[in-house]
């Protein structure tokens, strides 16, 4: 399985309306966009035993990690990308992870909310250009 492939289109009836999904509901579903992308990358590095595959993925997920990421990805979105990521980072949090700042964890919502909008709007092919572009190999 190659890195830029494509996420499978998931489909299911008629999706509501990208303005009417709410901030939480659209980083609710990046989180899991981003751990497809996350789980897919790994597989395809060749990582084959769930142990591995999820002490790798750590370093992918965390708030400090997407914050990084999302510092790569800034330059590159455009006006309509920007403005969903300014929507997930100006979400209020009641809740920080111990191992993430206020503006990391803040960061990696904004990322998150990114990728769940790009997933709705069926922009598959962008959710892997910016994950390629977010985590660059070494």
């Amino acid at each position: 399985m190659q890195q830029n492939e494509e996420i499978e289109k998931y489909t299911d009836g008629d999706m509501p309306d990208l303005r009417e999904v709410s901030v939480p509901a659209l980083a609710y579903l990046g989180d899991c966009v981003l751990e497809l992308c996350v789980r897919r990358h790994l597989i395809a590095k060749g990582l084959s035993t769930s142990a591995h595959l999820n002490a790798a993925a750590l370093e992918y997920v965390r708030a400090p990690a997407q914050a990084e990421a999302m510092k790569r990805l800034l330059p590159h979105l455009d006006e309509t990308e920007a403005a969903y990521f300014r929507r997930g980072r100006n979400l209020g949090h009641g809740n920080v992870p111990k191992r993430a700042t206020v503006s990391e964890y803040r960061s990696a919502t904004g990322m998150e909310v990114l990728f769940g909008y790009l997933h709705l709007a069926g922009r598959l092919d962008r959710i892997n250009e910016l994950f390629r572009l977010a985590y660059p190999e070494e």
